[in-house]
């Protein structure tokens, strides 16, 4: 190990804070994204006769050959390969399992309960699954700014879609909020393992892959279905190439700046944005009280970036150290 010269680190103290000003945007682009799928899954299944897990089959499985394509067309043949270990193996695994995890149990808890109870618990337990657990696995307690931003972005999102859950009853929503929670358990590995992996490792397109493979046997037990109609086509393959593959690279790819438990307060403007695309395409209105929860859950997120932007640069260790 060689003794670090702080002399030279000293001199280049913006390399970590420009990154994390790179990889908030991303995230945000990311949640953005993923707000789309929703009304994309309600275009397929009213053109087609696909289910929730066919169409959560398609789109791992469209997004992972748009993966392939794109890091086949982009990758360095002359750039080193990076040290793929033991542990890197482990958590791509477990980004592969916890994907399909989630995608699956999400879908389930919508077709059993409603999307605003499978959006509310799974994205609304998401965050506190992740800052728990990051807890655990040794990272430290969530700071005060990050605390606060969760709080406000939760009473934000009860808000936004609990309008709509309180007057629900019967054994179908305790089913979907369950299958909800199995998905917020998804989500929280995903974000956990995904964090961990190193630059240069293709974590999207692997999770992706191994997503498809885990939901393959599942789907094709249930009598896994397909489309011909073109618009349902056409919104499928969207579906598999901006709110998954490019949507889960900008994630990815921000994670490597961004922490978890942050990472997790910024997608909670996906339920944001689907509501939103609702209201402007579908005709649904917005409650005041929906309307009060949505711009809470957008001052959390903004709150939480001019918090990063004011955090002074920290000195990067020598190399070798």
């Amino acid at each position: 190990m060689s003794t670090p010269d702080l002399t030279a680190d000293r001199e280049r103290p913006t390399a970590v804070p420009a990154a994390a000003r790179r990889g908030f945007p991303l995230v945000v682009l990311a949640a953005l994204c993923w707000g789309t799928s929703g009304l994309s899954g309600a275009v397929v299944a009213r053109r087609s006769d696909l289910g929730p897990l066919d169409i959560a089959w398609h789109r791992m499985a469209i997004g992972a050959v748009v993966l392939l394509a794109l890091w086949a067309a982009t990758r360095r043949r002359s750039r080193p390969a990076p040290a793929v270990t033991r542990g890197t193996v482990v958590r791509l695994l477990l980004v592969g399992a916890g994907l399909a995890a989630y995608q699956l149990a999400y879908f389930a808890a919508v077709a059993a309960s409603g999307v605003s109870i499978a959006t509310l618990v799974a994205l609304g337990l998401a965050p506190l699954l992740i800052a728990v657990g990051a807890s655990l696995l040794g990272h430290g307690r969530p700071d005060r700014t990050t605390a606060v931003a969760l709080v406000v972005a939760l009473v934000g999102l009860v808000l936004l879609v609990g309008v709509s859950a309180g007057a629900d009853t019967g054994t179908a929503v305790v089913l979907g909020a369950l299958l909800a929670v199995g998905s917020a358990l998804g989500y929280t590995v995903v974000t956990l393992a995904g964090a961990g992996v190193p630059a240069g490792v293709p974590v999207t397109l692997v999770g992706f892959a191994l997503g498809a493979l885990l939901l393959t046997p599942v789907a094709l037990a249930a009598g896994l279905r397909f489309t011909a109609d073109p618009a349902a086509l056409a919104v499928l393959l969207y579906l598999g190439t901006v709110p998954s593959a490019a949507a889960y690279a900008m994630f990815f790819t921000g994670l490597r700046t961004v922490p978890g438990a942050v990472a997790s307060i910024v997608t909670l403007l996906e339920p944001l944005t689907a509501t939103a695309l609702a209201a402007l395409l579908l005709g649904e209105r917005l409650a005041p009280a929906a309307l009060a929860g949505g711009l809470l859950v957008l001052a959390a997120v903004a709150g939480l970036y001019l918090r990063r932007l004011q955090r002074p640069a920290p000195v990067p260790p020598a190399a070798g150290a």
